[in-house]
């Protein structure tokens, strides 16, 4: 995943509904990055700094991990992650871990980051655990049909997943 979120001709910012999805959940393009950034810097020894996806909520979040010490699963989806392994720049920025960080913003293929995962795969999250023939029960007995909430701002996806 990391080098296919690498690209030569990448760079500057995503569009359409990641873009949309980061200002909504960061604030802004600009707030995410130094987020990011940060963890990706200050990992402690190895590891990686990640943007993932929350399946439950479909909120992107920043992940920190490290050495691959975390072989539990976050329950989340990376759609961006950043090499934070020496072996990743040591030759080229000694452990000047931060000058890495900020050249790999001007690399990030965001085409291959907003490939069918974003935000297409989350379509099975977005289905109701029942269908609205059978309501469920509510505290006062009376059935209530269920609800789901998709995607940014509770719409639901506009990809399919393939």
């Amino acid at each position: 995943m990391f080098w296919d979120n690498l690209s030569p001709d990448g760079g500057d910012r995503p569009d359409g509904e990641l873009a949309a999805a980061i200002a909504e959940h960061f604030g802004s393009f600009d707030a995410f990055a130094k987020q990011l950034t940060a963890v990706t810097t200050l990992v402690q020894g190895s590891g990686w700094g990640v943007l993932a996806r929350e399946p439950l909520s479909q909120r992107l979040v920043v992940e920190q991990v490290y050495d691959h010490h975390g072989d539990v699963g976050m329950n989340t989806t990376p759609v961006l992650v950043f090499d934070a392994w020496e072996h990743a720049y040591y030759l080229q920025y000694r452990n000047v871990r931060p000058d890495y960080v900020q050249k790999l913003w001007s690399l990030v293929n965001w085409t291959d980051v907003t490939r069918p995962t974003w935000p297409a795969c989350a379509a099975p999250a977005c289905t109701a655990s029942r269908s609205p023939a059978t309501p469920s029960p509510t505290p006062s007995g009376t059935s209530k049909a269920p609800t789901a909430a998709c995607g940014p701002s509770n719409r639901p996806p506009t990809a399919t997943c393939g």
